[in-house]
């Protein structure tokens, strides 16, 4: 894998979202598929105002959206989160500390029975801020961390943010909230990720979760910083052996939804997972998003223009769930709908091209997914490798994306001696220590 090291880079300008989509027609029936599916874990950006401007970030986070919520409509959806029966809530931004109620929510959250968390960049989770969020009754924060500090703070785009994160899980500790760790994967961050996971188990992290740096936003800004799908190859052997280790140092390791899928290591890598692997997406089937204004999605992290169903200031958030194409294109999406690859592939009937947010945000469009290690192992042993080049750059707006295309090509061959080396290595399960 070819390595970029970050360049340094100001703080970029944060782009004002646009208004809510209003007035969004819906279905009039809710069928039968629709009313046995229901959300039980909800991603809420309470606001997408953020004092970091990371140049990964997806959402273009950095100034409140013109209309978010008022505490009194927050209030009232979340009652219709539990009334729906929706069992843990995520709350983020943006930086979900930077609106002034955060504290109340979460208190009405907590109220219903739902658990509730928070991710941060930890920029300026103060210990003030810390105890108000146990007070609340905050159960866990995930402290986003992309590296060691050279690395975090040009990803981030702020000297001194790895710092402020360090300090935010200090704070958290004093107060008594557990805190677990969420690291992007690019070309920056990879080959820091080994040490890392060190380090932050001495930090005291419970548990950690990676996922891909998507194409997404700012993220597509910079095509260099993905991974190409064939570097997946080296990727997961490196997974592997950090989950061999968290299982002995009792870490909860946590591979995200666009890492996969249903390649030699998938058992492994997801044992607690429903036969031990993730199946298809699961957005607006087992998962919702919502923006702060509003706005209502079945994956937090998919792009807003194409699939924001209804907004909560015009139909009841179960109408929106039950009656709405956008938040049913999962429950209806079949083998049919896939192409390329995907359409062929021998785990094609349940994966269903995997991620959509990571396909989407690739290619203007789901069913083909070249991100994927069986994908990239299978060709490889073809003597083949898929590079994906951007074509369309996007247009600078929170939950935007660029437009790639898939090259496919000979793998050369020392390159794919060395990958292939690699991956067959991993598969070999080193012995249990006699106990």
């Amino acid at each position: 894998m070819s390595t970029i090291g970050p360049r340094p880079r100001s703080l970029p300008l944060a782009p004002k979202a646009p208004p809510a989509a209003r007035k969004l027609p819906i279905f009039d029936q809710a069928r039968d598929i629709d009313k046995r599916w229901r959300p039980i874990y909800v991603v809420w950006e309470i606001t997408l105002a953020c004092d970091l401007a990371c140049r990964h970030c997806g959402s273009r986070a950095g100034k409140a959206r013109p209309d978010e919520l008022t505490t009194a409509e927050a209030l009232d959806l979340i009652d219709q989160m539990a009334a729906m029966g929706v069992k843990e809530v995520t709350v983020i931004g943006g930086e979900a500390y930077l609106r002034e109620d955060w504290t109340v929510l979460i208190k009405h959250i907590r109220s219903h029975g739902m658990s509730c968390s928070m991710t941060t960049g930890g920029r300026g989770l103060t210990l003030e801020r810390a105890k108000a969020g146990k007070e609340a009754g905050l159960l866990s924060v995930s402290v986003s961390i992309d590296g060691f500090r050279e690395t975090h703070d040009a990803l981030r785009a702020a000297q001194g943010s790895f710092d402020s994160a360090m300090q935010a899980m200090d704070n958290l500790k004093a107060v008594g909230i557990p805190f677990s760790c969420n690291t992007q994967i690019n070309r920056h961050s990879m080959p820091e990720l080994e040490g890392l996971f060190d380090f932050l188990v001495e930090r005291g992290m419970h548990s950690w979760q990676m996922q891909l740096t998507t194409a997404m936003g700012r993220g597509g800004d910079e095509p260099d910083m993905l991974l190409q799908p064939y570097e997946l190859l080296e990727l997961f052997p490196m997974l592997v052996r950090m989950k061999r280790k968290a299982d002995e140092k009792k870490v909860r390791f946590w591979t995200g939804n666009n890492i996969g899928y249903y390649g030699p290591h998938e058992a492994e890598l997801r044992r607690t997972f429903p036969g031990s692997h993730r199946g298809s997406c699961g957005a607006g089937r087992l998962s919702m998003g919502i923006e702060a204004n509003g706005d209502i999605k079945g994956c937090p992290s998919l792009p807003t223009q194409d699939y924001v169903g209804g907004n909560v200031r015009d139909h009841k958030l179960l109408d929106i769930w039950e009656g709405t194409k956008e938040l049913r294109f999962t429950r209806d999406m079949k083998v049919e709908d896939l192409s390329g690859y995907c359409r062929t592939c021998y785990y094609a009937e349940d994966c269903k091209s995997g991620c959509n947010w990571t396909t989407h945000v690739l290619f203007g469009k789901v069913g083909n997914n070249p991100v994927c290690h069986h994908r990239a192992l299978d060709l490889a042993e073809k003597g083949i490798r898929e590079r994906v080049v951007k074509v369309k750059a996007a247009p600078g707006l929170p939950f935007d994306y660029s437009i790639f295309e898939i090259i496919e090509e000979a793998f050369p061959e020392e390159e794919r001696a060395r990958y292939l080396e690699l991956a067959h290595a991993s598969m070999k399960r080193p012995p249990k220590a006699a106990t």
